[in-house]
C-alpha cells in the first residue's frame, strides 16, 4: 500500500532546492551512477534533502555552508541492496542484523514476521515494528497465515482479527509465506479469505513449494501465489517463470543453491534477470561473515553474470515487484537516499554507504550504528519448573531419524532407553520437547543427529519451547539448568562441565549481542557439536526444522510426535 513519506511542508522545501532557493543537504558530484530503468551507467550530480533524493543530472545546486559536498570521482554508484526474503530471528534479531547488513550495502528488509506474530499480541508487535521503522534503514514485514508446525492454540492465533491488523499495515507489504499451502488445496476458504484481503491492499503473496509439480504451481498461481523462493534445479526455475512467478533464487546456510541455478540460466541463455530476485532465506550468523545481499551479487558475477543485471536483481527488480520502486531500488529524483559507492562494478561491497540520507559506513569505516530498540515488550524466558529424573523416561516405540538436513523419518527403537547413559557405538540420543511453561513434554529418541554428544538444550527452537537431546540423562538436565540460569540459550554440557553456550536473553529466542560476536559464538557452538558427531549442515536450522510440519515425514511437536503426511499425531505430548 502506498501512503505519504514525506509532509507538505518538507516538500515544498525539497521544491525550493530544486528551484535554487535553497541549498541541498548533500551533493554528491562527479557521480557515476546505475540508472535502473535505462539499464546503463550515467554520469551527473544527485543533491539530497535530508532522507530525500531531489533532482539527479548535470546541474549544480545552490551551495551553502551547510551542504556537505562528497566528491564521488572514480567511484561506481548502486542502489542500496535490497533482502526480499529475511527471516530476522535467527539467533539474531532485526536491529542487529540490519546494523551489520547496512555496513555490506543491504539497507532494505523484507521480513518474517512469524516470531513476533507467535509472541506477542500485536499491540506489542507493532510497537517494537514502528521502533525500527525510525532508523536510517528500511524495513517492511510479511502477514502469516499459519504456524508452520502443530500449536496447542493456533486457531486463537491466527484469526481474521488478528491477521487482519497486520494486513491493514502500510509497511506490511506480503502475505505468506505459504508453508501450510496443503491446506488451500484441500479447501480451507479461511486461509484463501486472508491471501484475497491482502492482494486488495496490493501486497504480493509468497509461496513455499519445494519440489512442486507442474499441476501444483498452478493451482497455487490460481489462488493467488506470486512468487517463489524454493527453486532448487533449473528445470525448477524454468517452471515457476513458465506460470508467470516472479523468482527468487536462494543462497542460504541450508540451500546454498544460487552457483549452480545461475549456472543453468547462463548455458540455457534464458532471459530472465529482469524477473529474478536473490535472498539469503535466514542464514544463520555464520553464514554471513562474508555479507548478506553483496555475498549474493560476488556469486551472481562469479558466474558470469552482468553486473547491471546482478546488481539490479539485488535492487531495483526487488522495489519494482513489491511496488516499491517510487522509493527505492531507483537513484533518481523522490527517492529515498540510500546508496552504495563502489570501487568498481566487480566489488560488491561498499566502501561507503548512504542509507535514507545517513551515512553508515564511510571510505571503508563505519560511521554510524543503528540505535538499539527496546525489547522489553517481549516476555523473558522465566522458567519457573524443575525437571526431574521422572522427566526422563523414554518409552516411545518410535524415534525420529534425521535422514538430512530436511528429512526426518519414524524409526523403531531397539535401544534400551532405561538406563541413564546411551552408548556412543551408534548415533542415536534421547530428544525430550518441554514446554515452556512446564505443562507437558514429549520424549522420544532421535537417530543421526550426534553420535557422542552427553547433553544439549536450546530455547531456540521453532514455538520458543525447550529441546533437550544427549546420550546422558543427567548431562541433559544439567544443561537445562544451566539454560534456565542464563534465561534462555543454548547449552552444551560434558561430563558436569559447560563446553560452551549462547545466551538468548531475549525472550529465550534472540541474542543481544551484535552479529560480529554472534557470528564467533556460533561458530564455536558448530565446531563442538561437530566433534560430537553432527554431521549435517545447518545445527541451529535443525533445531527450528525439528518442529516444523511442513517439511516430511515426522516432526516432534506441542500436540506430540505428528505424522506430516497422514496429518495425524502418532503419539501426543503428556501432561506432567
Amino acid at each position: 500500500m502506498q501512503y505519504p513519506i514525506w509532509k507538505i511542508e518538507d516538500i515544498r522545501h525539497q521544491l525550493d532546492v530544486v528551484n535554487g532557493t535553497k541549498s541541498p543537504d548533500i551533493l554528491i558530484k562527479n557521480a557515476t551512477y546505475l540508472h535502473s530503468h535505462l539499464k546503463k551507467w550515467i554520469n551527473g550530480n544527485i543533491w539530497i534533502v535530508k532522507d530525500r533524493i531531489v533532482y539527479t543530472g548535470l546541474e549544480m545546486p545552490l551551495l551553502s555552508e551547510k551542504t556537505e559536498v562528497y566528491d564521488a570521482n572514480g567511484q561506481k554508484i548502486v542502489p542500496g541492496y535490497m533482502e526480499p526474503h529475511v527471516h530476522p530471528f535467527q539467533l539474531y534479531q532485526p536491529q542487529s542484523f540490519a546494523d551489520y547488513a547496512a555496513q555490506h550495502g543491504t539497507t532494505t528488509f523484507i521480513a518474517d514476521n512469524l516470531v513476533l506474530f507467535l509472541a506477542l499480541e500485536n499491540k506489542k508487535a507493532f510497537s517494537i515494528m514502528n521502533q525500527l521503522k525510525k532508523l536510517p534503514f528500511a524495513f517492511y514485514w510479511w502477514a502469516r497465515f499459519d504456524s508452520q508446525t502443530e500449536l496447542e492454540n493456533e486457531e486463537e492465533l491466527f484469526t481474521s482479527k488478528t491477521i487482519g491488523e497486520w494486513i491493514e499495515r502500510p509497511d506490511v507489504i506480503m502475505g505468506g509465506e505459504l508453508t501450510g499451502w496443503p491446506r488451500l488445496l484441500s479447501g480451507d476458504d479461511q486461509m484463501l479469505y486472508w491471501m484475497q484481503q491482502a492482494k486488495s491492499n496490493g501486497m504480493k503473496i509468497e509461496g513455499h513449494f519445494p519440489g512442486a509439480s507442474e499441476r501444483t504451481l498452478a493451482r497455487m498461481r490460481l489462488l493467488g501465489a506470486d512468487g517463489d523462493h524454493e527453486s532448487m534445479t533449473i528445470e525448477e526455475v524454468e517452471r515457476r517463470i513458465l506460470h508467470g512467478y516472479a523468482v527468487t533464487l536462494r543462497h542460504s546456510s541450508i540451500r546454498p543453491d544460487l552457483p549452480h541455478l545461475l549456472k543453468g540460466i547462463l548455458e540455457k541463455d534464458l532471459q530472465i534477470f529482469d524477473h529474478l530476485m536473490m535472498t539469503t532465506d535466514g542464514a544463520t550468523p555464520s553464514f554471513h561473515t562474508d555479507g548478506v545481499m553483496d555475498k549474493c551479487i560476488q556469486v551472481a558475477l562469479d558466474a558470469g553474470v552482468n553486473p547491471i543485471d546482478a546488481y539490479l536483481m539485488a535492487s531495483f527488480n526487488v522495489a519494482k515487484y513489491y511496488n516499491l520502486s517510487n522509493l527505492h531500488g531507483v537513484i533518481a529524483t523522490g527517492r529515498f537516499a540510500t546508496l552504495n559507492f563502489l570501487e568498481d562494478e566487480q566489488s560488491p561491497v561498499p566502501t561507503s554507504v548512504l542509507s535514507k540520507g545517513v551515512w553508515l559506513k564511510r571510505d571503508g569505516e563505519k560511521v554510524q550504528a543503528l540505535e538499539p530498540i527496546d525489547w522489553s515488550a517481549m516476555p523473558a524466558l522465566d522458567l519457573d519448573f524443575d525437571l526431574t529424573e521422572d522427566d526422563f523416561q523414554f518409552s516411545m516405540p518410535f524415534g525420529i531419524d534425521m535422514v538430512n538436513d530436511v528429512i526426518t523419518k519414524p524409526y523403531s527403537i531397539a535401544v534400551d532407553t532405561t538406563d541413564n547413559e546411551l552408548s556412543t557405538n551408534h548415533d542415536e540420543s534421547f530428544l525430550m520437547l518441554v514446554d515452556r511453561d512446564g505443562k507437558w513434554k514429549v520424549t522420544t529418541l532421535i537417530k543421526g543427529f550426534a553420535t557422542s554428544l552427553k547433553g544439549f538444550a536450546s530455547s531456540y527452537s521453532n514455538t520458543g519451547d525447550i529441546l533437550l537431546i544427549g546420550k546422558n540423562k543427567k548431562s541433559m538436565l544439567k544443561a537445562f539448568q544451566e539454560m534456565k540460569k542464563m534465561q534462555g540459550g543454548i547449552v552444551l554440557v560434558e561430563n558436569e562441565q559447560v563446553v560452551c553456550s549462547i545466551k538468548l536473553p531475549i525472550g529465550g529466542l534472540l541474542s543481544d549481542k551484535p552479529m560480529e560476536e554472534l557470528i564467533e559464538e556460533e561458530l564455536l557452538l558448530k565446531e563442538e557439536l561437530a566433534a560430537r558427531g553432527f554431521k549435517h549442515g545447518d545445527a541451529i536450522y535443525t533445531l527450528l526444522f525439528l518442529q516444523s510440519t511442513h517439511l516430511p515425514y515426522v516432526r516432534i511437536t506441542q500436540r506430540g510426535i505428528f505424522d506430516v503426511m497422514k496429518k495425524q499425531v502418532m503419539f501426543p505430548a503428556v501432561m506432567r
